[in-house]
Protein backbone atom coordinates (compact mmCIF):
# COMPACT_ATOMS: atom_id res chain seq x y z
CA UNK A 1 0.00 0.00 0.00
CA UNK A 2 1.35 3.62 -1.20
CA UNK A 3 1.64 5.87 1.63
CA UNK A 4 -0.73 9.08 0.91
CA UNK A 5 2.31 11.57 1.24
CA UNK A 6 3.84 9.98 -1.49
CA UNK A 7 0.71 11.38 -3.83
CA UNK A 8 1.27 14.66 -2.03
CA UNK A 9 5.34 15.00 -2.89
CA UNK A 10 4.51 15.11 -6.39
CA UNK A 11 2.49 18.19 -6.34
CA UNK A 12 5.28 20.43 -3.92
CA UNK A 13 7.73 22.43 -6.11
CA UNK A 14 10.64 21.05 -7.29
CA UNK A 15 12.99 24.77 -7.16
CA UNK A 16 14.21 25.92 -4.15
CA UNK A 17 12.59 29.29 -4.64
CA UNK A 18 8.80 27.55 -4.90
CA UNK A 19 9.69 25.29 -1.71
CA UNK A 20 10.53 28.12 0.04
CA UNK A 21 7.54 30.31 -1.12
CA UNK A 22 5.32 27.66 -0.31
CA UNK A 23 7.26 27.34 3.54
CA UNK A 24 6.62 31.27 3.80
CA UNK A 25 3.07 31.12 2.45
CA UNK A 26 2.00 28.22 4.93
CA UNK A 27 4.32 30.18 8.24
CA UNK A 28 1.87 33.49 7.07
CA UNK A 29 -1.42 32.07 6.96
CA UNK A 30 -1.02 30.13 10.01
CA UNK A 31 0.28 33.23 11.65
CA UNK A 32 -2.93 35.11 10.34
CA UNK A 33 -5.62 32.53 10.78
CA UNK A 34 -4.30 32.96 14.74
CA UNK A 35 -4.18 36.54 14.60
CA UNK A 36 -7.72 36.72 12.58
CA UNK A 37 -9.28 34.37 15.03
CA UNK A 38 -7.67 36.30 18.09
CA UNK A 39 -8.86 39.74 16.55
CA UNK A 40 -12.51 38.67 15.84
CA UNK A 41 -12.69 37.61 19.14
CA UNK A 42 -11.66 40.81 20.70
CA UNK A 43 -13.79 42.64 18.66
CA UNK A 44 -17.14 40.76 19.43
CA UNK A 45 -16.24 40.57 22.97
CA UNK A 46 -15.92 44.25 23.03
CA UNK A 47 -19.41 44.93 20.77
CA UNK A 48 -21.00 42.74 23.43
CA UNK A 49 -19.70 44.56 26.24
CA UNK A 50 -21.14 48.25 23.99
CA UNK A 51 -24.27 46.47 24.08
CA UNK A 52 -24.12 45.93 27.92
CA UNK A 53 -22.95 49.31 28.23
CA UNK A 54 -26.33 50.71 26.23
CA UNK A 55 -28.40 48.39 28.14
CA UNK A 56 -27.49 49.98 31.49
CA UNK A 57 -27.68 53.54 30.76
CA UNK A 58 -31.21 53.14 29.32
CA UNK A 59 -32.41 51.19 32.37
CA UNK A 60 -30.41 53.72 34.30
CA UNK A 61 -32.30 56.63 32.93
CA UNK A 62 -35.69 54.37 33.25
CA UNK A 63 -34.84 53.66 36.91
CA UNK A 64 -35.40 57.60 37.24
CA UNK A 65 -38.97 57.66 36.72
CA UNK A 66 -39.24 54.60 39.61
CA UNK A 67 -40.58 55.89 42.74
CA UNK A 68 -39.53 53.31 45.51
CA UNK A 69 -40.19 56.21 48.84
CA UNK A 70 -43.58 55.41 49.58
CA UNK A 71 -42.86 51.72 50.44
CA UNK A 72 -44.57 50.69 46.87
CA UNK A 73 -43.51 50.90 43.79
CA UNK A 74 -45.22 53.10 41.14
CA UNK A 75 -43.91 54.07 38.04
CA UNK A 76 -43.70 58.06 37.31
CA UNK A 77 -45.30 60.33 34.33
CA UNK A 78 -42.75 61.35 32.17
CA UNK A 79 -42.75 64.07 28.99
CA UNK A 80 -40.57 61.15 27.31
CA UNK A 81 -42.80 58.17 27.37
CA UNK A 82 -40.96 56.28 24.70
CA UNK A 83 -38.52 54.76 27.23
CA UNK A 84 -41.27 52.76 28.08
CA UNK A 85 -41.68 51.50 24.75
CA UNK A 86 -38.51 50.67 24.10
CA UNK A 87 -38.20 46.92 25.50
CA UNK A 88 -38.00 47.87 28.87
CA UNK A 89 -40.07 45.79 31.64
CA UNK A 90 -40.13 46.98 35.12
CA UNK A 91 -41.11 44.84 38.04
CA UNK A 92 -41.57 45.44 41.85
CA UNK A 93 -40.41 42.58 43.19
CA UNK A 94 -41.41 39.88 40.76
CA UNK A 95 -44.27 41.19 39.73
CA UNK A 96 -43.78 43.28 36.20
CA UNK A 97 -45.31 46.66 36.24
CA UNK A 98 -44.88 47.99 33.22
CA UNK A 99 -43.88 46.46 29.55
CA UNK A 100 -43.77 46.88 25.97
CA UNK A 101 -46.68 47.46 24.42
CA UNK A 102 -45.85 44.92 21.91
CA UNK A 103 -43.51 41.94 22.86
CA UNK A 104 -43.10 38.14 22.68
CA UNK A 105 -43.41 35.64 25.13
CA UNK A 106 -40.08 34.27 25.22
CA UNK A 107 -38.53 37.64 26.04
CA UNK A 108 -40.77 38.44 28.63
CA UNK A 109 -40.54 35.23 30.00
CA UNK A 110 -36.24 36.35 29.61
CA UNK A 111 -36.77 39.21 31.51
CA UNK A 112 -39.29 37.48 34.15
CA UNK A 113 -35.97 34.99 34.89
CA UNK A 114 -33.64 37.88 35.08
CA UNK A 115 -35.98 40.09 37.45
CA UNK A 116 -36.72 36.88 39.80
CA UNK A 117 -32.87 36.54 40.63
CA UNK A 118 -33.29 40.29 41.83
CA UNK A 119 -29.38 41.15 40.88
CA UNK A 120 -28.05 42.87 38.50
CA UNK A 121 -27.44 40.25 35.24
CA UNK A 122 -27.68 39.97 31.67
CA UNK A 123 -28.47 37.20 28.85
CA UNK A 124 -28.71 36.77 25.29
CA UNK A 125 -32.29 35.35 23.98
CA UNK A 126 -32.28 33.91 20.18
CA UNK A 127 -35.68 34.82 18.95
CA UNK A 128 -36.36 35.63 15.08
CA UNK A 129 -33.22 37.71 15.72
CA UNK A 130 -30.47 38.02 19.02
CA UNK A 131 -31.42 40.17 21.74
CA UNK A 132 -29.75 41.10 24.59
CA UNK A 133 -31.15 41.87 27.87
CA UNK A 134 -29.65 43.36 31.36
CA UNK A 135 -31.17 43.70 34.23
CA UNK A 136 -30.58 46.41 36.61
CA UNK A 137 -31.95 46.99 40.08
CA UNK A 138 -33.46 50.59 41.26
CA UNK A 139 -31.83 51.64 44.20
CA UNK A 140 -34.75 52.20 47.36
CA UNK A 141 -35.10 52.13 50.67
CA UNK A 142 -38.40 50.39 51.07
CA UNK A 143 -39.51 48.63 48.36
CA UNK A 144 -37.88 46.34 45.63
CA UNK A 145 -37.61 47.17 41.91
CA UNK A 146 -35.83 46.07 39.06
CA UNK A 147 -36.07 47.06 35.04
CA UNK A 148 -34.74 44.98 32.76
CA UNK A 149 -33.96 46.36 29.25
CA UNK A 150 -33.70 44.36 25.86
CA UNK A 151 -31.82 45.41 22.77
CA UNK A 152 -31.47 44.03 18.89
CA UNK A 153 -28.14 42.72 18.37
CA UNK A 154 -28.45 42.16 14.94
CA UNK A 155 -26.36 45.60 14.07
CA UNK A 156 -23.73 44.63 16.44
CA UNK A 157 -23.29 41.04 15.02
CA UNK A 158 -23.13 42.31 11.43
CA UNK A 159 -20.86 44.90 11.97
CA UNK A 160 -18.81 41.65 13.71
CA UNK A 161 -19.94 39.67 10.32
CA UNK A 162 -18.23 42.69 8.26
CA UNK A 163 -15.15 42.56 10.17
CA UNK A 164 -14.26 38.98 9.74
CA UNK A 165 -14.96 39.17 6.07
CA UNK A 166 -12.89 42.67 5.98
CA UNK A 167 -10.45 40.12 8.02
CA UNK A 168 -10.61 37.46 5.76
CA UNK A 169 -10.32 39.94 2.51
CA UNK A 170 -7.17 41.42 3.94
CA UNK A 171 -5.65 38.05 4.96
CA UNK A 172 -5.83 37.49 1.09
CA UNK A 173 -4.22 40.49 0.00
CA UNK A 174 -1.55 40.08 2.86
CA UNK A 175 -0.72 36.50 1.68
CA UNK A 176 -0.68 37.05 -1.78
CA UNK A 177 1.77 40.37 -1.05
CA UNK A 178 3.63 37.73 0.94
CA UNK A 179 4.33 35.23 -1.81
CA UNK A 180 5.00 37.25 -4.25
CA UNK A 181 7.26 39.41 -2.58
CA UNK A 182 9.11 36.20 -1.24
CA UNK A 183 9.55 34.71 -4.84
CA UNK A 184 10.72 37.65 -5.71
CA UNK A 185 13.45 38.56 -2.66
CA UNK A 186 14.41 34.66 -2.70
CA UNK A 187 14.87 34.68 -6.68
CA UNK A 188 17.20 37.91 -6.31
CA UNK A 189 18.89 35.94 -3.22
CA UNK A 190 19.17 32.96 -5.47
CA UNK A 191 20.85 34.96 -8.50
CA UNK A 192 24.32 34.85 -7.63
CA UNK A 193 23.71 31.28 -6.77
CA UNK A 194 22.96 30.54 -10.46
CA UNK A 195 25.25 32.98 -11.92
CA UNK A 196 28.01 31.28 -9.53
CA UNK A 197 26.78 27.98 -11.49
CA UNK A 198 27.00 29.13 -15.23
CA UNK A 199 30.69 30.37 -14.59
CA UNK A 200 31.32 27.04 -12.92
CA UNK A 201 29.87 25.15 -15.52
CA UNK A 202 31.60 27.25 -18.49
CA UNK A 203 34.92 27.33 -16.63
CA UNK A 204 35.18 23.77 -15.99
CA UNK A 205 34.66 23.21 -19.86
CA UNK A 206 37.44 25.09 -21.01
CA UNK A 207 39.49 24.43 -17.64
CA UNK A 208 39.98 27.99 -17.15
CA UNK A 209 42.16 29.63 -14.31
CA UNK A 210 39.05 31.78 -13.14
CA UNK A 211 37.91 30.80 -10.03
CA UNK A 212 34.93 32.33 -7.27
CA UNK A 213 37.82 33.17 -4.38
CA UNK A 214 38.83 36.48 -5.21
CA UNK A 215 35.08 38.24 -5.34
CA UNK A 216 33.84 39.26 -2.06
CA UNK A 217 30.18 37.58 -1.27
CA UNK A 218 27.98 37.14 1.80
CA UNK A 219 29.05 34.15 4.07
CA UNK A 220 27.12 31.60 2.57
CA UNK A 221 28.20 32.41 -1.12
CA UNK A 222 32.05 32.60 0.15
CA UNK A 223 31.78 28.80 1.34
CA UNK A 224 29.91 27.63 -1.67
CA UNK A 225 32.54 29.37 -3.91
CA UNK A 226 35.14 27.54 -1.88
CA UNK A 227 33.53 24.55 -2.96
CA UNK A 228 33.13 25.24 -6.22
CA UNK A 229 36.39 26.27 -6.58
CA UNK A 230 38.01 22.99 -5.03
CA UNK A 231 35.84 21.46 -7.19
CA UNK A 232 37.19 23.35 -10.22
CA UNK A 233 40.32 22.45 -9.56
CA UNK A 234 39.77 18.84 -9.18
CA UNK A 235 38.18 18.53 -12.97
CA UNK A 236 41.13 20.80 -13.97
CA UNK A 237 43.79 18.06 -12.61
CA UNK A 238 41.59 15.25 -14.09
CA UNK A 239 41.86 16.79 -17.12
CA UNK A 240 45.30 17.34 -17.77
CA UNK A 241 45.98 14.04 -16.21
CA UNK A 242 44.10 13.16 -19.08
CA UNK A 243 45.38 15.39 -21.57
CA UNK A 244 48.79 14.05 -20.48
CA UNK A 245 48.38 10.90 -20.52
CA UNK A 246 47.03 11.08 -23.74
CA UNK A 247 49.96 13.00 -25.31
CA UNK A 248 52.19 10.21 -23.21
CA UNK A 249 51.09 7.26 -25.03
CA UNK A 250 51.26 9.16 -28.49
CA UNK A 251 55.02 9.88 -27.31
CA UNK A 252 55.90 6.40 -26.49
CA UNK A 253 53.46 5.09 -28.95
CA UNK A 254 55.09 6.81 -32.15
CA UNK A 255 58.56 4.83 -32.26
CA UNK A 256 57.10 1.27 -32.46
CA UNK A 257 54.47 2.15 -34.62
CA UNK A 258 57.26 4.23 -37.33
CA UNK A 259 59.11 0.59 -37.09
CA UNK A 260 55.79 -1.39 -37.84
CA UNK A 261 55.03 1.24 -40.99
CA UNK A 262 58.84 1.17 -42.02
CA UNK A 263 59.01 -2.70 -42.51
CA UNK A 264 55.39 -2.64 -43.98
CA UNK A 265 57.15 -0.28 -46.76
CA UNK A 266 60.01 -2.39 -46.78
CA UNK A 267 58.05 -5.63 -47.23
CA UNK A 268 55.76 -3.73 -50.22
CA UNK A 269 58.70 -2.01 -51.84
CA UNK A 270 59.29 -5.39 -54.09
CA UNK A 271 58.87 -8.98 -53.60
CA UNK A 272 60.32 -10.85 -50.66
CA UNK A 273 61.51 -14.13 -49.77
CA UNK A 274 60.34 -16.13 -47.59
CA UNK A 275 63.19 -15.48 -44.49
CA UNK A 276 63.10 -11.76 -45.19
CA UNK A 277 58.59 -11.78 -44.50
CA UNK A 278 59.65 -14.01 -41.44
CA UNK A 279 61.84 -10.97 -40.74
CA UNK A 280 59.44 -8.65 -41.30
CA UNK A 281 56.69 -9.95 -39.30
CA UNK A 282 59.03 -10.71 -36.39
CA UNK A 283 60.09 -7.07 -36.50
CA UNK A 284 56.33 -6.21 -36.21
CA UNK A 285 55.52 -8.73 -33.51
CA UNK A 286 58.35 -7.26 -31.25
CA UNK A 287 56.58 -3.26 -31.81
CA UNK A 288 53.20 -4.83 -31.18
CA UNK A 289 54.35 -6.16 -28.22
CA UNK A 290 56.36 -2.83 -27.25
CA UNK A 291 53.68 -0.81 -27.64
CA UNK A 292 51.22 -3.33 -25.46
CA UNK A 293 53.79 -2.89 -22.80
CA UNK A 294 53.74 0.88 -23.55
CA UNK A 295 50.13 0.71 -23.32
CA UNK A 296 50.17 -1.54 -20.24
CA UNK A 297 52.30 0.44 -17.99
CA UNK A 298 51.26 4.02 -18.56
CA UNK A 299 47.56 3.05 -17.82
CA UNK A 300 49.03 1.15 -14.94
CA UNK A 301 50.56 3.84 -13.76
CA UNK A 302 47.95 6.48 -14.41
CA UNK A 303 45.23 4.72 -12.19
CA UNK A 304 47.06 4.99 -9.18
CA UNK A 305 49.95 6.59 -9.22
CA UNK A 306 52.15 3.45 -8.62
CA UNK A 307 52.77 0.56 -11.03
CA UNK A 308 50.26 -2.33 -10.19
CA UNK A 309 53.34 -5.23 -10.18
CA UNK A 310 56.36 -4.30 -8.17
CA UNK A 311 59.44 -6.49 -9.43
CA UNK A 312 62.71 -6.46 -10.43
CA UNK A 313 64.78 -6.16 -13.75
CA UNK A 314 68.57 -6.70 -14.25
CA UNK A 315 69.41 -3.36 -15.60
CA UNK A 316 71.75 -4.02 -18.46
CA UNK A 317 70.11 -6.12 -20.44
CA UNK A 318 67.25 -4.11 -20.60
CA UNK A 319 69.45 -1.03 -21.42
CA UNK A 320 70.88 -2.87 -24.46
CA UNK A 321 67.04 -3.91 -25.12
CA UNK A 322 65.92 -0.37 -24.92
CA UNK A 323 68.89 0.63 -27.18
CA UNK A 324 68.23 -1.76 -29.82
CA UNK A 325 64.44 -0.79 -30.13
CA UNK A 326 65.76 2.99 -31.25
CA UNK A 327 66.82 3.83 -34.82
CA UNK A 328 70.73 4.68 -34.09
CA UNK A 329 71.91 7.05 -37.16
CA UNK A 330 75.09 5.34 -38.48
CA UNK A 331 77.23 8.79 -37.25
CA UNK A 332 76.10 7.87 -33.70
CA UNK A 333 78.34 5.28 -31.45
CA UNK A 334 75.95 4.09 -28.20
CA UNK A 335 77.86 2.09 -25.49
CA UNK A 336 76.16 0.45 -22.52
CA UNK A 337 78.57 -0.06 -19.49
CA UNK A 338 78.52 -1.27 -16.16
CA UNK A 339 80.03 -3.76 -13.66
CA UNK A 340 80.47 -7.20 -14.31
CA UNK A 341 78.51 -8.00 -11.38
CA UNK A 342 74.53 -8.36 -11.59
CA UNK A 343 72.81 -5.05 -10.88
CA UNK A 344 69.34 -5.53 -10.20
CA UNK A 345 66.77 -2.88 -9.76
CA UNK A 346 63.81 -2.72 -8.12
CA UNK A 347 61.13 -1.77 -10.85
CA UNK A 348 60.30 -4.04 -13.47
CA UNK A 349 61.78 -4.48 -16.94
CA UNK A 350 59.29 -2.34 -18.67
CA UNK A 351 59.06 0.18 -16.30
CA UNK A 352 63.06 0.80 -16.47
CA UNK A 353 62.63 0.75 -19.90
CA UNK A 354 60.27 3.14 -20.26
CA UNK A 355 61.87 5.41 -17.64
CA UNK A 356 65.23 5.31 -19.83
CA UNK A 357 63.84 5.31 -23.11
CA UNK A 358 63.04 9.41 -23.49
CA UNK A 359 66.52 9.50 -22.08
CA UNK A 360 68.37 7.82 -24.75
CA UNK A 361 65.79 9.31 -27.49
CA UNK A 362 66.68 12.49 -26.05
CA UNK A 363 70.31 12.11 -26.19
CA UNK A 364 70.51 10.56 -29.89
CA UNK A 365 68.63 13.31 -31.08
CA UNK A 366 71.44 16.16 -29.90
CA UNK A 367 74.14 13.78 -29.59
CA UNK A 368 77.52 15.07 -32.11
CA UNK A 369 79.06 11.21 -32.18
CA UNK A 370 78.75 9.29 -29.38
CA UNK A 371 76.12 8.30 -26.61
CA UNK A 372 77.35 6.61 -23.46
CA UNK A 373 75.05 4.82 -21.11
CA UNK A 374 76.88 4.11 -17.72
CA UNK A 375 75.48 1.98 -14.68
CA UNK A 376 76.35 2.23 -11.11
CA UNK A 377 75.37 0.76 -8.04
CA UNK A 378 74.46 3.62 -5.76
CA UNK A 379 75.84 2.77 -2.10
CA UNK A 380 73.71 -0.55 -1.01
CA UNK A 381 70.40 1.19 -1.53
CA UNK A 382 70.00 1.28 -5.20
CA UNK A 383 70.92 1.75 -9.16
CA UNK A 384 72.39 4.65 -10.70
CA UNK A 385 72.06 5.16 -14.33
CA UNK A 386 73.76 8.01 -16.76
CA UNK A 387 72.87 8.92 -20.20
CA UNK A 388 75.86 11.21 -21.57
CA UNK A 389 75.73 12.74 -24.51
CA UNK A 390 78.07 14.78 -26.41
CA UNK A 391 75.87 17.56 -28.17
CA UNK A 392 75.08 21.12 -27.13
CA UNK A 393 73.90 20.93 -23.47
CA UNK A 394 71.04 22.00 -21.99
CA UNK A 395 70.91 26.02 -22.18
CA UNK A 396 71.57 27.69 -18.51
CA UNK A 397 68.09 29.64 -19.24
CA UNK A 398 65.96 26.58 -20.03
CA UNK A 399 67.08 24.15 -17.11
CA UNK A 400 64.39 25.51 -14.97
CA UNK A 401 61.87 24.16 -17.27
CA UNK A 402 63.29 21.16 -18.47
CA UNK A 403 61.02 18.25 -16.52
CA UNK A 404 57.71 20.55 -17.59
CA UNK A 405 55.50 19.05 -19.87
CA UNK A 406 55.23 20.48 -22.99
CA UNK A 407 58.47 22.21 -22.68
CA UNK A 408 61.13 22.38 -25.45
CA UNK A 409 64.55 24.63 -25.41
CA UNK A 410 64.19 25.19 -29.90
CA UNK A 411 60.72 24.29 -31.14
CA UNK A 412 62.03 24.93 -34.63
CA UNK A 413 64.99 22.62 -34.34
CA UNK A 414 63.23 20.51 -36.85
CA UNK A 415 62.07 17.29 -35.05
CA UNK A 416 58.97 16.30 -34.36
CA UNK A 417 59.40 15.88 -30.12
CA UNK A 418 56.04 17.13 -27.36
CA UNK A 419 58.01 17.89 -24.92
CA UNK A 420 56.85 14.82 -22.99
CA UNK A 421 59.56 12.39 -22.41
CA UNK A 422 61.70 13.56 -20.34
CA UNK A 423 58.81 14.61 -17.78
CA UNK A 424 57.37 11.30 -18.10
CA UNK A 425 60.55 9.36 -17.58
CA UNK A 426 60.52 11.72 -14.06
CA UNK A 427 56.86 10.70 -13.73
CA UNK A 428 57.31 7.47 -13.94
CA UNK A 429 60.63 7.01 -11.70
CA UNK A 430 59.12 9.03 -8.66
CA UNK A 431 56.32 6.55 -8.59
CA UNK A 432 58.95 3.56 -7.99
CA UNK A 433 60.32 5.44 -5.52
CA UNK A 434 63.55 6.78 -7.73
CA UNK A 435 64.14 9.79 -9.85
CA UNK A 436 65.53 11.44 -12.90
CA UNK A 437 67.65 14.23 -13.05
CA UNK A 438 70.00 16.53 -14.79
CA UNK A 439 73.59 17.47 -14.27
CA UNK A 440 74.10 20.83 -14.57
CA UNK A 441 77.77 20.37 -13.71
CA UNK A 442 78.47 18.15 -16.53
CA UNK A 443 80.26 19.49 -19.78
CA UNK A 444 80.56 19.58 -22.66
CA UNK A 445 76.82 17.83 -23.66
CA UNK A 446 74.40 16.66 -21.36
CA UNK A 447 74.32 14.23 -18.72
CA UNK A 448 70.92 12.72 -17.13
CA UNK A 449 70.42 10.57 -14.06
CA UNK A 450 68.54 7.98 -13.11
CA UNK A 451 68.62 6.67 -9.66
CA UNK A 452 65.99 4.18 -8.66
CA UNK A 453 66.13 1.20 -5.09
CA UNK A 454 67.76 -1.88 -5.58
CA UNK A 455 66.04 -5.13 -6.40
Amino acid sequence: MRHPLRHLHRFAPRTLRGRLSLIALTTATLLMVILTVVFNTVVRHRLDREADDELRTRAAAVATTVDTHTGTVRVLETSNDTLLDANVWIYAGTRLLEGPPTHSGTLTRAADALAAHGVRGCATVAAHAPIRLCAEPVRGHRAPAMVVTALDLSPYRSSARTLLLGSFALDAVMLACTYALTRLAVGRALRPVRTMTDQATQWSAVASDERFGGTDRPAELAVLGASLDALLDRIRAVLRHERQLTGELSHELRTPLSRIVAELDWWRARPRSAAETRAAHEVMAEAARSMRTICDTLLAEARDGIPTAPGTAEVLPVLRRAVDALDVPARLEVTVTGEDAPLRAGVQPALLERIVSPLLANALRHARTRVTVTVHRRAADGVRVEVTDDGPGVPEWFAGALFQPGRRADPGDGHGGAGLGLPLARRLARSAAGEVSHDPEHGPGARFVVTLPAG
